[in-house]
């Protein structure tokens, strides 16, 4: 099995999955990597495992190395099972010295495998532990996005190992950012972030805002997921402090349901109103658009326009499953409004604006409601609330 070679005696010795295809709802059609790394030296040490069912993946790359009984620590930065799974067989085969990890690391451990005998090491927040000529920097990242996350920092390598951050669910037989298409690694690190870690934004922006104050120099930060960061690793910290202020670009976004297509003739209309205005403006249909999809352009949009038929009372089941999705991801920072068709009770809008209001977006209208079909002064009415939207997004970013 393949291995890399990412720094001087630091291989990566992680897996591949080519075949996941969703992460607890986030689409993964791109598959996605389970990063591990092994360092070599006075002890040498495993950097997180994998996927329990890609355990013998890693168990093979690490014995064209060396034999796994000579590995002397393991550091676990991250207990989520993605790079946890394989640590029990792991630990028999090793018989490690210690066991590295964040104090909450330590709990969620003993709560995953309970193992209350293995060689814990918890760590404080800044510990640094001294192997041979090399140093490592563990700094906690609590909630980044479990509470037991944290880094691990090789100062005389200048490496960052940063467990969930800055990663992507990217599959690939490359490792590095430069062998790979550019335009889908940005995208990939956007639909990571939007997905995973938009809730978190706050603590992203303490969290640079503590690196630079620390003054830590990175020249390559190898994520748990997806390729490693070496042509320009202040090209990703850049994006994640971009995305992290939720400022949204000069776009808006008309999210949408429909049942027989009254409300996809509002969607359009709404978005030719936001075209005319000299707005961008995407449409997205649920019925096509998986929901991580749709989170990921949410990410940076401004304006958010949300349609939907009623339904016994209520939502249609892919608009209500979308918004609790988004909801638990808290965007922030935009412009919201509503609209639907309806044929005798009409609910649905009120329901968006509730949800819009739930995630303090700034609703820039009560709400536009029509019964049954449009008629063609019912769609000039949704032509003007998507230039009311786009008049919105261009004053608040010109």
């Amino acid at each position: 099995m393949q291995v890399y070679e990412i720094k001087k005696d630091i291989y990566w010795v992680g897996a591949v999955d080519w075949t996941v295809r969703d992460f607890h709802g986030y689409s993964t059609y791109e598959g996605t990597t389970y990063n591990a790394f092994l360092m070599l030296g006075e002890k040498n040490v495993l950097f997180d495992t994998v996927k329990k069912p890609l355990t013998s993946d890693l168990i093979h790359r690490i014995r064209t190395i060396i034999d796994p009984a000579k590995i002397d620590y393991i550091v676990v930065n991250h207990v989520e099972m993605d790079h946890s799974g394989a640590l029990p067989e792991i630990v028999d085969l090793v018989k490690p010295e210690k066991i590295f990890c964040s104090k909450m690391g330590h709990q969620n451990l003993l709560a995953h495998f309970h193992k209350p005998d293995w060689p814990y090491h918890p760590v404080e927040d800044g510990e640094e532990v001294k192997i041979g000529d090399r140093t490592i920097k563990f700094l906690e990242t609590r909630m980044l996005h479990w509470p037991d996350s944290m880094f691990s920092y090789i100062p005389e390598e200048k490496l960052l190992i940063s467990s969930d951050a800055f990663g992507q669910h990217l599959g690939t037989s490359e490792r590095f950012d430069d062998e790979v298409d550019e335009a889908e690694l940005l995208y990939q690190a956007r639909k990571y972030y939007a997905n995973i870690l938009t809730l978190y934004s706050p603590l992203i922006r303490k969290l640079l805002e503590k690196v630079q104050e620390m003054g830590i120099e990175i020249d390559m930060i190898a994520p748990d997921h997806g390729v490693i960061w070496r042509k320009n690793p202040g090209k990703i910290l850049e994006l994640y402090d971009d995305w992290s202020h939720n400022r949204g670009n000069r776009r808006v976004l008309v999210i949408y349901d429909t049942m027989w297509h009254s409300t996809e003739k509002m969607a359009k209309a709404v978005a030719d109103g936001v075209e005319s205005e000299g707005v961008s403006v995407q449409i997205l249909d649920l019925a096509v658009n998986h929901r991580s999809d749709v989170v990921t352009e949410v990410l940076d949009s401004k304006g958010v326009i949300l349609g939907c038929p009623t339904l016994n009372n209520g939502l249609l089941p892919r608009m209500a499953g979308f918004l609790m999705y988004m909801r638990g991801l808290r965007p922030t920072n935009k412009f919201g409004a509503a609209f639907g068709s309806y044929g005798w009770s009409g609910e649905s809008v009120g329901l968006l604006n509730k949800t819009m209001e739930e995630m303090k977006f700034d609703l820039i209208h009560d709400g536009l409601k029509i019964k049954y079909v449009p008629d063609h002064s019912s769609l000039r009415e949704c032509v003007e609330l998507g230039k009311l939207m786009a008049r919105k997004v261009k004053e608040a970013l010109d």
